[in-house]
């Protein structure tokens, strides 16, 4: 699957919203998009959760590895210096449930500390980059874009990160090219309640072509429900709209690409606060999948996924492309050996 790089954009109230949202309290915030958000889900039901139309096979799909039905895939956004001093707690209930996840960090926005870093990477999880400041502006107009870009590409050398995400799920595919990352993972396959709504319509990954055919990135989009939608601005009390989304997604075989925020996530006992849900709604949906889907699942970090498809998806329509005109497309054990990503 190609895209078209064109870039939508955001509307001009939504801009409007993040030049005046300095000057807003975040209560009065917080309660502007819980009413928002109600109303487009009252006339969004026949597309949110699912979209049917994303679960459509893409063009040429070879399958995930081994007997795999479906990949895996955890990642979170590290809004605020809140959800940073939170990350270490969530890489260690993941790594008590045997499961791993990408943190992607905003590099100018809060205090970071280089060992919290330093351990994501050390215990086999993935640093990601997540924007530059947070302030809804990155792609207000190419120039904004290019003075930012060099930082962001400086930061992603320094972290040795290879997969990019925007604040708030903007998105510029076109300009994104001009990251030197592998993966980008900023859109989704359906969610009406972003500010920059259009959804990719799949729930696998595709590659956005660049200049020439040699140039490029995977694109992932999350596939599951953000939590902050569910549990904050909806305030759902339980995982069922996850887990009826994850069975929806295994029964398609693709992609079940989660976003959370440690932001959000509260680990003391009592009740949390109003920006809060208890963390064991996420403990719990993922010794649910680990329970259910015992077997069933590729679960890697995020890099890796992007370099299996590139590898055994990008190559080998090139491949297919190379092939003389009346000789019949190799299946996938006719395939050249392209080799699969190994996690590091």
């Amino acid at each position: 699957m190609r895209v078209s790089t064109a870039n939508t954009g955001l509307h001009l109230s939504s801009r409007s919203y993040y030049f005046f949202r300095p000057f807003i309290p975040r209560s009065l915030q917080i309660f502007l998009r819980r009413n928002l958000i109600h109303m487009k889900n009252a006339a969004r039901r026949s597309n949110w959760p699912i979209d049917l139309k994303a679960g459509r096979l893409p063009a040429m799909w070879q399958g995930w590895p081994g007997k795999s039905r479906f990949a895996f895939i955890l990642t979170h956004d590290v809004d605020t210096a809140a959800g940073f001093d939170r990350c270490l707690d969530v890489l260690a209930l993941e790594k008590q449930l045997g499961f791993k996840s990408s943190f992607n960090f905003v590099p100018e926005r809060y205090p970071l500390r280089r060992e919290v870093l330093s351990a994501v990477a050390a215990n086999g999880f993935e640093v990601g980059v997540h924007g530059l400041k947070h302030d809804g502006k990155l792609y207000n107009s190419y120039r904004t874009f290019r003075l930012r870009r060099e930082k962001i590409n400086s930061y992603l050398s320094d972290w040795q990160a290879v997969g990019f995400r925007s604040p708030s799920m903007h998105h510029n595919l076109g300009w994104i090219q001009e990251l030197n990352i592998e993966y980008d993972s900023s859109t989704f396959d359906t969610d009406p309640f972003e500010p920059q709504s259009d959804g990719v319509q799949t729930i696998f990954p595709f590659w956005v072509e660049g200049p020439n055919s040699h140039e490029g990135y995977v694109e992932m989009p999350y596939t599951l429900p953000q939590d902050f939608t569910l549990f904050v601005m909806l305030r759902e009390k339980t995982d069922l709209i996850w887990k009826k989304k994850l069975e929806w997604i295994v029964e398609k075989g693709g992609l079940a690409l989660m976003n959370t925020h440690p932001d959000y996530m509260n680990f003391a006992s009592g009740l949390p606060g109003r920006e809060q849900y208890p963390v064991r709604l996420y403990e719990e949906f993922l010794k649910y999948v680990s329970r259910e889907y015992a077997g069933m699942y590729w679960h890697v970090l995020p890099k890796t996924i992007a370099r299996f498809y590139k590898q055994t998806h990008v190559r080998f329509a090139a491949y297919k492309d190379t092939l003389p005109p009346g000789v019949p497309s190799p299946d996938r054990l006719r395939m050249p050996d392209l080799g699969l990503p190994q996690e590091e």
